[in-house]
């Protein structure tokens, strides 16, 4: 992801470094020293969308937390202690996600916090966290709210949400003029996540010359998928960029773009294609999938070692294809592989040392690739790609194109 050291480490060395990692994690709170002298458990604690509009993704964290737990106290455990995580459902509800996280600090005195899923319940959280001096390593919420809090407790190992369409954006402002799409429509819910994003790309290609003949933010609660969609459909827009934030958003716009039989030349989302086959499932099959884009920071091919001992770890506990594995898997799995080094690094579960260490100009290494920090927590080094679904149901990294693994872009898609 960076231009900085780097430290591909083999599976025998992340597996150790992993034993480290979680060794140091202790059941003590936000002060804790965590000797590993006392052989219980060490908590770490999680409000997760286990229900509600976000459970897909909040089912897959929950794998991802699971993954990282399970991967490490199968090699000993962290300062011989295993590692216990502690979820709780937030059923995708701001409110209760604050209730959450003060429970779980307050009232269970877990030694540690992963964050939950979406930009939206990260605010709230992150305040909590705060409150009490916690550490908040958060691998969803990348939205400019999480950033403008200026919190520094909070850190991403993913990629800032607002610049991952910047990719998709530049290679449609660079086609041909006979191969641009002259027209866009940009149908967006309003979420911190989908519309940054969104917004950044129309801008970019409205300086390139396409035009914009549809732009709706639609309400968050019960909106109107199939109106929106059959009013995209009506302006004959040749390319559609979907501000999306789960499968069941994108998949309401695609189905109703088949009914309509409108096949927009170019068709990315911000989210629900990064999803593995819990997306091509709900969209009538990969056939479905070909030519759609989606933009992200990971993905099961990506050449990068520790990814690939994640990946085999995954297919070995929860089995299916590498091509199925959600994105957030990856991003859960970074969220411990980052705590793992802080606790390494300071031989402590003490929050304050964790969070200098992150802050101290250190370039990490995880799953989805390297990770350094600014003072807003963000990662300064993500990687940013931009992903398609190709013949024979293959998800391929696409953009940029001289990026190591990308592959030629399917351009037009073809129609449904």
């Amino acid at each position: 992801m960076k231009p900085h050291r780097t430290r591909f480490l083999s599976l025998t060395a992340v597996a150790a470094a992993a034993a480290m990692v979680l060794a140091a994690c202790s059941s003590s709170g936000g002060g804790s020293s965590g000797n590993g002298s006392s052989k219980s458990p060490i908590l770490i604690g999680t409000s997760l969308s286990l229900t509600g509009d976000f459970s897909a993704d909040g089912l897959a964290f929950q794998r991802g937390y699971q993954l990282w737990a399970s991967y490490v106290n199968s090699h000993g455990g962290l300062l011989g202690r295993k590692v216990q995580m502690v979820f709780v459902n937030d059923s995708s509800d701001p409110t209760t996600v604050a209730t959450n996280y003060t429970k779980l600090i307050a009232q269970q005195h877990v030694s540690l916090v992963f964050g939950p899923f979406s930009t939206l319940l990260t605010v709230p959280a992150a305040k909590v966290a705060a409150r009490y001096r916690y550490a908040f390593p958060e691998g969803a919420g990348g939205g400019p709210s999480v950033y403008q809090l200026n919190l520094p407790n909070v850190v991403n190992p993913s990629p800032p949400i607002a610049d991952q369409l910047v990719p998709f954006a530049q290679w449609v402002a660079s086609l041909p003029a006979s191969q641009r799409p002259k027209t866009a429509a940009y149908p967006m819910v309003n979420d911190p996540f989908a519309d940054p994003m969104t917004q950044t790309a129309q801008a970019i290609l409205q300086k390139a010359g396409v035009k914009t003949v549809y732009s709706k933010i639609y309400p968050a609660e019960n909106p109107d998928f199939k109106a929106g969609a059959d009013a995209v459909a009506a302006t004959g827009a040749q390319m559609v960029v979907l501000g999306a934030v789960d499968i069941p958003t994108s998949a309401a716009f695609i189905q109703a773009f088949q009914q309509q039989h409108y096949n927009p030349k170019i068709f990315a989302a911000t989210s629900g294609p990064d999803q593995g086959s819990a997306f091509t499932s709900a969209i009538g099959g990969t056939g479905k999938a070909t030519g759609i884009m989606v933009p992200g920071g990971w993905y099961a091919g990506i050449k990068n070692p520790l990814s690939q001992s994640m990946v085999q770890a995954y297919l070995a506990k929860y089995h299916g294809t590498a091509a199925g594995i959600n994105a957030d898997v990856a991003e859960a799995f970074s969220v411990g592989e980052i705590t793992a080094d802080a606790v390494t690094a300071t031989k402590s579960l003490d929050n304050a040392k964790i969070i200098s260490y992150w802050h101290s100009g250190v370039t990490m290494q995880t799953t989805q690739g390297p990770v350094k920090f600014d003072n807003t927590g963000a990662n300064t080094i993500s990687q940013k790609f931009i992903f398609q679904w190709q013949k024979g149901g293959t998800f391929n990294q696409v953009l940029p194109s001289s990026a190591t693994g990308s592959v030629s872009v399917i351009n037009p898609k073809p129609n449904w």
